[in-house]
């Protein structure tokens, strides 16, 4: 039987999340939002692992992100999207001579649909010096599914063959990539991961961090993600100075909302509230001594995010980590129009960000422990409205890390068409590789064992292979 619904880890989920949510309707700060942690999972790692997901909001367009190279496909792709003739830039296709700066090179000979040859976005230098150094790979046709799907099942509408809930849909999709279940879902499935993870980390807290606010991947049956500023911890500013003027003011406050109460909602929310508190001291106290002489882009927010995520690492021996997962993000991928505009500024805030962010591992010595990996609602479509591009569902992805058998692609390459059966119309990709892969080939590096993959991501028995091979 399909299973589109993740059951709880532990039957005692339920009531932790309750009270860790208790008062949240209250204009406090997210800091507030952290749960009680429950009793440590199975994982028991001597070693530093981390996973980053880097996730793009509003639906990566793949076909100006990972293009076709070679002549006669690239041709096809410049046909499709508008293209000038001799190979120049029009429509929503690039240059021919704009790749020529970002052509990818495999390390071992590949032989892709069509003899397909790829380069990158002309602003992601620096992915592709990693992917032709071999410390980057591209998964090519990842997104969701239930099960496999051909294009006569998807187009059967047979309850035999599920679907992904609300298809094409931006929260539902952007839900589904990062918890394998509909909006409105609580748990992702690197909370889960982190849930196993419990047991390794001396403060169990720093198991689940997100840097771009509250983001469903880094929330866990055992542990809800602790939220980080680019600057450090989040302070409860009025327990920390003055309220209207009087510091015997903020410290009556800081005691009326961390005192123990009779009532069990009110005693939740204050036990959260005083954990937060006690949180910043250490986490701040831990990232004070950090100092990295990597340079990162202070007027990029994703760099900034990527920078502390970074300084996070660096403390792990100084806050007891031994697993981490974390999450940053960036928005503005929503491109029905100005693709051409706005698509190569934020491929070049990327490039930036996560070429600054794999440096710094190298500078602090966990290059090979350290994999971040892209996500975003969906891929979009290769035909073009007149300016853009519209929702599709399949795309390329990137891992990226010094454990990641880089300088090569993974899955199936897609044609590059409109009429094929790897696509749905359009040029929305048909998946043929799920996200529950993906996820799992990293839980295995995580140090994931067979059945506990299996109760992170209850579909992967579904698939062929639960291991893509892209994780040394």
């Amino acid at each position: 039987m399909y299973n589109n619904r993740i059951p709880d880890l532990n039957r005692r989920a339920f009531m932790k999340r309750a009270a860790a949510v208790a008062g949240l309707g209250a204009a406090a700060p997210m800091a507030l939002n952290l749960a009680s942690v429950g009793e440590a999972a199975a994982m028991d790692a001597t070693d530093y692992k981390a996973i980053v997901c880097c996730f793009f909001y509003g639906g990566n367009d793949y076909g100006n992100t990972v293009i076709p190279y070679d002549l006669p496909n690239y041709d096809l792709y410049s046909a499709i999207r508008g293209g000038a003739a001799g190979r120049k830039r029009g429509g929503v296709a690039l240059a021919h001579s704009e790749l020529d700066g970002t052509a990818l090179t495999t390390l071992t000979p590949q032989t892709l649909t069509n003899n397909i040859q790829y380069a990158l976005a002309p602003e992601l230098t620096g992915v592709a010096s990693l992917f032709n150094s071999g410390k980057a790979a591209v998964q090519l046709n990842v997104g969701p599914l239930v099960v496999p799907l051909t294009l006569a099942q998807y187009n059967s509408g047979s309850k035999a063959y599920p679907l992904p809930p609300k298809l094409f849909s931006h929260n539902d999709q952007s839900s589904v990539w990062q918890s394998l279940g509909s909006e409105g879902s609580t748990v992702g499935w690197g909370g889960r991961m982190g849930d196993l993870a419990l047991s390794s980390n001396g403060q169990s807290l720093m198991t689940c961090i997100s840097a771009s606010g509250n983001a469903v991947f880094v929330s866990g049956n055992n542990t809800l993600q602790y939220q980080i500023s680019p600057d450090g911890a989040i302070a409860i500013w009025p327990t920390k100075g003055w309220v209207f003027g009087s510091g015997e003011a903020s410290n009556l406050l800081k005691e009326l909302i961390t005192e123990p109460r009779t009532h069990v909602m009110e005693n939740a929310f204050n036990a959260v509230t005083k954990r937060s508190i006690n949180m910043e001291t250490i986490v701040n106290a831990a990232l004070d001594p950090i100092t990295l002489t990597t340079s990162f882009d202070q007027t990029n927010y994703l760099a900034q995010q990527f920078q502390i995520v970074a300084r996070l690492i660096a403390a792990r021996n100084a806050l007891g980590t031994r697993r981490q997962v974390f999450f940053v993000s960036m928005g503005g991928f929503d491109n029905h129009d100005g693709l051409m505009t706005d698509h190569p500024k934020l491929m070049a805030k990327f490039n930036s960000a996560v070429t600054s962010f794999y440096n710094a591992t190298v500078e602090l010595g966990v290059a090979n422990k350290v994999t971040t990996f892209t996500a975003s609602d969906f891929g979009r479509t290769l035909a073009y409205n007149g300016d853009g591009s519209d929702h599709g569902w399949g795309s390329h992805h990137f891992v990226i890390g010094g454990a990641v058998r880089g300088g090569q692609y993974y899955g199936t390459a897609p044609h590059i068409s409109l009429e094929t059966d790897d696509q749905v119309g359009q040029g929305r990709l048909l998946p043929s590789t799920s996200v529950d892969q993906m996820a799992a080939t990293l839980g295995k590096w995580f140090g994931l064992s067979g059945s506990e993959i299996t109760s992170v991501l209850p579909n992967i028995g579904h698939f062929a292979t639960s291991n893509l091979g892209f994780m040394g």
